[in-house]
């Protein structure tokens, strides 16, 4: 890409975070559910826990496109954005320690829980057993869980950064005039 090209991008996601987010949230999904319906790819526990903030983030960023959204709102949805990412960071970056032993994961991580009832038996006797300490796939050694991580953690990052940065030249503005 140029360097006119990439001012023109830069400046357009500066300009409009919010459809940024709404399109790398969408695709993020997308990658998941392709992952586990098309590649095989079983998610266990925290997988499917990862995949909440990038929900969170769809609808968030999906309600600021409304054309009557003033900036003070999609700048504080930016960075609520920005905010939940990050949150999602920590729970991908958990996960990734997890599976490199170097904490406990979760009792609902194929391991460690007693079922209550018979009923409660029979149901994780039906199901595929997916544990959270064992990747499902790597690249370059680093897992899905890890590459969520730093999506989530640079991503979330841009967005609150672009919130700040609308509110400070936002503030320049009002100075200004």
């Amino acid at each position: 890409m140029t360097a006119s090209g990439r001012n023109i991008v830069h400046s357009l996601a500066a300009d409009r975070p919010l459809p940024v987010l709404a399109a790398l949230a969408a695709a993020t999904l997308a990658i998941a559910y392709a992952s586990q319906y098309l590649g095989g790819l079983e998610p266990c526990q925290l997988c499917l826990y990862q995949r909440w903030p990038w929900w969170a983030v769809l609808a968030i960023a999906g309600t600021g496109l409304w054309p009557k959204t003033n900036d003070r709102l999609r700048r504080a949805l930016t960075g609520l954005c920005g905010g939940i990412l990050l949150g999602g960071a920590a729970l991908a970056f958990f996960h990734a320690g997890v599976e490199q032993g170097w904490w406990e994961g979760l009792a609902s991580c194929g391991g460690g829980s007693v079922p209550g009832s018979l009923a409660e038996m029979q149901k994780m006797l039906n199901q595929p057993i997916v544990r959270c300490d064992q990747p499902a796939w790597t690249l370059f050694g680093v897992s899905m869980a890890g590459y969520n991580g730093l999506a989530s953690l640079l991503i979330g990052g841009w967005a609150v950064r672009m919130a700040a940065a609308r509110g400070k030249s936002r503030q320049q503005g009002l100075a200004d005039g």
